[in-house]
């Protein structure tokens, strides 16, 4: 029977769900969500008295959260930002593009019809039949991430020589990016979802003003568009078999795509392509190092390699939330939804639900089944998810050759960011094989 009072929550916690910094201070972070799935698990989050943000559902249950995942037709990517803003925010965003909240149209704020056609354009290319055919290339950009990394140790940031550049360098060999400009896409992907973390966003500024961001974020939008539509130039006049060249000739119902969803295309696979892999690898990596009978046990059965890519997936769920939109009146975990009502998907929060995820803050690699919300669900699950895989299994079998032993060097520091988050520094001991 759903109830008919919202149950919102106190200032602290509302504060608590959306600010960047929450989600650098894990633990915590972890105990506010646990309480709220056990007493509020659909929370009503009142905006503070001064309106920065707009009222919205925060959904923290697992079996909500995959329900409203598959459901697309309830529950829409559109009309509302796709991704928690504040309201100056969005508001910035409809001046910009002449009316939409999102600054970047892509697969991820589209709904049905549109979202299939789009995402049918390169949907084969990001199988795993597809796949295989650039694993040896996939295996030689490992080779040469570590071979970096060796020679710089004994101690490193495994997050700035690893973590970050790998999953780079794979997903813009991809998409058919020079080399060369990879250091300009890293930089680019900081600044849309670096937020208010003055080592990522690259400003170099503590605590910065949300307007400030907000014109960080649209700068790198125009820096990208910029880029690639010198890259659609060269690919339509030399097309070759990478996926920048499909998009870049790609039809839909019979037409081209338009500038604004061409540039979404490539800049969500350029910049989503990597930011979450880089996430998901570091958290691994954090798992292991503290954990040396875990490292020596797949040092010796690389069956379970992939029990450790799922769980670290899981672990650090680096999509840490998507919103949505309501199309119609509905109810959600026993409270009534409203249509128009705007709802935060929490995955943080769902991946570790105790229902669904045993010890869930325990690194489990023999975690099974480990039916984990990382990737989403539904039709909008991440396009990207075969190839996250294959990248980390690629990777950690390289190191796990190549590496004796790794331990902690220093104390490892999580980004500040509501929407892709994880660790920024991860400073190891490495000892070489």
């Amino acid at each position: 029977m759903a109830t008919s009072a919202k149950p919102s929550v106190d200032p602290d916690t509302a504060r608590a769900v959306i600010d960047p910094q929450s989600y650098a201070a894990w633990d915590p972070l972890l105990d506010t969500f646990d309480r709220l799935r056990e007493e509020n698990p659909v929370a009503w989050i009142e905006p503070s008295e001064d309106g920065v943000f707009d009222p919205f559902w925060l959904v923290t249950r697992y079996d909500d959260v995959m329900r409203i995942s598959k459901d697309n037709a309830t529950f829409l990517n559109n009309p509302r930002s796709v991704v928690f803003s504040l309201v100056e925010g969005i508001e910035f965003a409809k001046q910009i593009t002449g009316g939409s909240p999102h600054m970047v149209a892509s697969l991820v704020t589209f709904d049905a019809p549109i979202h299939m056609k789009y995402r049918k354009l390169t949907q084969e290319w990001f199988m795993p039949k597809n796949l295989r055919s650039i694993e040896d290339e996939i295996r030689g950009i490992a080779n040469a991430t570590v071979d970096r990394m060796l020679a710089a140790g004994p101690e490193v940031d495994f997050c700035k020589l690893v973590s970050a550049p790998y999953p780079l360098h794979v997903v813009m060999q991809i998409l058919g990016v020079p080399e060369e400009d990879e250091p300009r896409m890293l930089m680019l992907t900081q600044q849309m979802f670096g937020g208010q973390d003055e080592d990522l966003n690259q400003s170099g500024m503590k605590d910065l003003p949300p307007e400030a961001i907000t014109q960080l974020v649209a700068g790198a939008v125009k820096d990208f568009e910029a880029y690639f539509a010198g890259l659609t130039a060269e690919k339509r006049a030399n097309p070759s078999d990478d996926v920048a060249s499909t998009i870049a000739n790609a039809t839909v119902d019979g037409e081209p795509l338009n500038d604004r969803d061409m540039m979404g295309y490539y800049i969500i696979v350029a910049a989503a392509g990597h930011d979450t892999t880089s996430a998901s690898t570091a958290g691994a990596m954090l798992a292991l190092a503290k954990d040396p009978e875990q490292w020596a046990k797949v040092k010796a059965d690389r069956s379970l390699l992939p029990g450790i890519v799922e769980e670290a997936i899981r672990w650090t769920s680096p999509v840490q939330h998507f919103m949505r939109t309501a199309a119609e009146d509905t109810e959600v975990g026993g409270q009534k939804i409203a249509k128009g009502d705007w709802l935060m998907i929490n995955y943080v929060a769902a991946n570790h639900d105790p229902e669904q995820f045993e010890d869930p803050r325990k690194f489990d690699a023999a975690r099974s089944p480990n039916r984990h919300l990382a990737f989403g669900a539904g039709a909008h699950q991440c396009l990207g998810l075969h190839l996250a895989r294959l990248e980390m299994r690629i990777l950690f079998e390289t190191l796990l050759d190549r590496v004796d032993s790794v331990e902690l060097a220093g104390e490892p520091a999580r980004s500040k960011s509501t929407f892709v988050g994880g660790l920024k520094t991860l400073p190891l001991r490495i000892t070489p094989a």
